[in-house]
């Protein structure tokens, strides 16, 4: 080689060095950046940096693990090109960082707001968006970027381990939800993360599961919530599922992720993984999936080489850098926000205790609530000492404290029996010390604990309580989490020893004419068709966040009439629900629960295991009980007040393909209060795309009205919103003909009805995607 050539040579490197380091995030175009990057930098931007503890080697050793402690990951820094770690964080029911630094006298706790199923029961989108701002707000002042939450996967079944993370049964009510609370986070220019993309309806094997379902399903009930949020909210990230979606991993799908999500519904943000999921980085990559978390070296690597070999273009690389790269200019951590470590926590604490108390659903009360008059009361039941402020999991929160219910009754000036209390106590300390956890087992952080079983006190207890009090509050508990599903016996069915408890206080205090109320501190639904005759009032208040306890009293003692109402339906027994014959039972993972998906293809596959049947098709929740004539114990949408109202005066009013629905809501009792105006459609029957009963199709809460005042309520909706997807010609379906507008209380209690005729047949087209493998033998009216 001649000298001259050595010195072009290293006049070029030397050039372009020169050159690649003028070029920085911010100051040059996307483009410019991609170009000055090396391919391996590029690979490794489209990982994470790893998380402590978890299986595989990290893609990096602690070059940001430190940036806020406890946080879920952060993507890959390139300092050169002045591109910043992105820091990311749980979760759903408010950030989850570590509450405690080492080498710090410093705390760092956060908000514990109320479970998306509370979130959801408020039917209140303006509030659930100010929670969003709390949260948003928290995620600023302590150093993260992105928030990963809200959850909005789809109530497909009650034992669902998750449940308590995602919002409703119904894909309309969950999409607004979400949609709410991404704007209230959003505002604080901090990112959201909606998940899971799409179906994860199960935890049992839930990296391995296949959910097959028919693609009228998938559209209509697992997608629709998702391209709600997207469409009304523009989240910056959403994060795939570990699950198949008809045999394909929903992360590693291209039809999901770029035909449906970027083409369709023109979604312009990041889409990240969950931890760990997905096995093949390279199609991930192609996919659309932008982000692999939290990041193992492997999986660059693989990129790398799958660059190199002709298997993934670079192409497809540089669009997924170039998505990454915008996320990165949006962050707080780019545009160098001074974060204070210091949110207003006292003030979030009563946005937590508001929403929490809206969301609390009066399921029965035969005139005893509200309790103005006693003032003793006999506290039972393990959780009424031990309230539960939300799940466990990554939607847990490390909060600075929880209002007991017992706290809550003696802030709001009752008196709770010390007697009975200190045999609680004791008993909960008893059993607490038998069943601690494993301090070997690094996931017992996530587990949902072991909590004391209930006990029923001795009749010389139940028989002076009964005499020395008042009422008698009865407080029945569950918790789950991630990793888990929810069993059936002494968990969706009350136990043994709580059905006792239940009637052997109800015939000691209602042998002396005394009362007895029944609070369900729990994350989703449980049978209640067997007890619910013998309390004189039932609550549901659900798991409400660290303010609880105070939040129940609120409604107990009158100050907050009860407004909330069902975002999904509770059914006489667990048969009763379309997939219980499609769902898995006592399932135990033997699976790496984080990490590398290593389960054997060549193994049989189990039914509900390997592979679940979306056999229910689009009759999920009140659109099978509906449809099939099946009585229920509580209603979708339903919930009781302390005062009474009237729908007066329904009109609708079309323009075009929109059409407007106009009601008078009136507080026709003594107490002021808030209701819930639910619009549902009945659509014609069509023999090629039968259509379900009645479908929620809009929604709004009337502001706090006066006994005797009248507000007047606007829904709005568009031809394609009465649209069903017919999967033979790949389209949503208007079809022509009269749909009947049933404006109700709950899906059970219509209040007025009117009709609205479209004239022609409205046909939108979507790509033919998605389709099953599998013949999928659903349910038909």
């Amino acid at each position: 080689m001649t000298k001259k050539v050595i010195l072009t040579i290293c006049l070029t490197v030397c050039f372009g060095l020169a050159k690649s380091q003028d070029v920085k995030l911010g100051k040059s175009s996307i483009d410019d950046i991609v170009k000055a990057m090396t391919l391996e930098e590029k690979a490794q931007l489209l990982i994470g940096t790893g998380m402590a503890g978890f299986s595989g080697n990290s893609a990096v050793v602690g070059a940001t693990q430190s940036l806020v402690p406890g946080a879920a990951g952060t993507t890959y820094p390139v300092p050169r090109l002045g591109i910043p770690a992105v820091v990311v964080a749980d979760g759903p029911a408010g950030l989850r960082i570590s509450p405690k630094r080492e080498g710090s006298s410093d705390t760092y706790y956060c908000t514990a707001f109320p479970v998306a199923t509370a979130l959801a029961s408020t039917w209140n989108a303006e509030l659930v968006e100010n929670v969003g701002l709390a949260m948003g707000n928290e995620v600023l002042e302590y150093g993260a970027d992105v928030l990963l939450g809200p959850a909005l996967n789809i109530h497909r079944n009650p034992l669902c381990g998750r449940n308590f993370e995602y919002f409703s049964e119904d894909p309309l009510l969950s999409g607004k939800m979400a949609a709410a609370i991404v704007r209230g986070v959003q505002k604080n220019n901090v990112g959201t993360s909606i998940k899971h993309f799409a179906a994860n309806n199960q935890e049992s094997n839930r990296m391995a599961n296949d959910a097959r379902m028919t693609t009228r399903a998938l559209r209509e009930i697992y997608l629709k919530g998702f391209e709600i949020a997207v469409k009304e909210s523009n989240p910056w990230t959403i994060m795939t599922s570990y699950n198949y979606i008809n045999g394909v991993y929903a992360s590693e799908s291209r039809e999901l992720l770029t035909t449906i999500l970027r083409d369709e519904w023109k979604y312009k943000g990041v889409v990240m993984t969950d931890w760990g999921g997905g096995r093949n980085a390279p199609a991930q990559v192609h996919a659309g999936n932008d982000l692999l978390m939290p990041g193992r070296k492997e999986q660059s690597d693989a990129i790398l080489q799958a660059v190199k070999d002709g298997k993934l273009s670079e192409e497809d690389v540089d669009v997924n850098v170039k998505r990454i790269l915008n996320l990165a200019l949006m962050s707080p951590r780019f545009k160098e926000y001074k974060y204070s470590n210091k949110p207003d926590l006292k003030a979030h604490a009563e946005i937590t205790r508001q929403s929490a108390t809206e969301g609390i659903i009066l399921f029965k009360n035969n005139l005893i609530l509200p309790l103005t008059s006693a003032k003793k009361i006999a506290t039972f039941g393990v959780t009424s000492y031990d309230f539960i402020s939300g799940g466990t999991g990554s939607g847990d929160v490390n909060e600075a404290y929880t209002i007991s219910l017992g706290d809550g009754l003696v802030n709001a000036g009752y008196q709770i029996n010390e007697e009975l209390k200190s045999v609680y106590l004791k008993y909960i300390a008893d059993e607490n010390e038998k069943n601690k956890p494993d301090p070997n087992n690094r996931f017992a952080m996530f587990m949902p604990k072991i909590r004391p079983g209930e006990f029923v006190p001795n009749s010389d207890i139940l028989n002076k309580m009964a005499k020395e009090t008042d009422v008698a509050l009865i407080t029945i508990g569950r918790t789950s989490g991630e990793f888990l599903d929810r069993k059936l016996d002494n968990d969706f069915n009350l136990s043994d020893t709580e059905q006792k408890l239940i009637k052997d206080v109800c015939e000691v205090f209602h042998a002396v004419n005394k009362k007895v109320v029944v609070i369900l501190n729990i994350g989703g639904v449980i049978e209640t068709a067997s007890w619910k005759q013998y309390p004189d009032a039932i609550v549901l208040a659900w798991q409400p966040g660290q303010e609880g306890g105070n939040s129940v009293a609120d409604i107990l003692c009158g100050k907050v009439n009860p407004s909330g109402k069902l975002p999904m339906t509770f059914p006489v027994k667990y048969e009763d629900i379309a997939s219980s014959a499609n769902f898995p039972l006592n399932y135990v993972s033997q699976m790496n629960l984080f990490g590398n998906n290593t389960q054997d293809d060549n193994k049989p596959k189990v039914k509900d295991i390997d592979y679940t049947y979306y056999e229910e098709d689009i009759y999920v929740g009140y659109r099978y009980f509906g449809s099939f004539g099946k009585e229920v114990s509580y209603p979708f949408g339903f919930g009781l007040s302390y005062t009474t109202f009237d729908c007066e005066k329904p009109q609708v009013k079309q323009t075009g393909n929109d059409y407007t629905i106009t009601v008078n809501v009136k507080n026709t009792g003594k107490t002021a209060g808030k209701e819930v105006v639910q619009l549902y459609i009945s659509a014609p029957q069509n023999d090629k795309l039968p259509k379900p009963e009645k479908e929620l199709k809009a929604f709004a809460k009337t502001k706090e009205l006066k006994p005797g005042e009248m507000q007047k309520i606007e829904l709005k909706i568009n031809v394609y919103d009465l649209a069903s997807y017919d999967e033979s010609e790949s389209a949503w379906i208007t079809d022509a003909g009269e749909y009947k507008l049933l404006i109700g209380a709950s899906s059970e209690d219509i209040k007025q009805t009117l009709s609205l005729t479209v004239s022609d047949k409205a046909v939108e087209k979507t790509h033919a995607v998605m389709k099953p493998e599998h013949t999928i033998n659903v349910l038909k009216r």
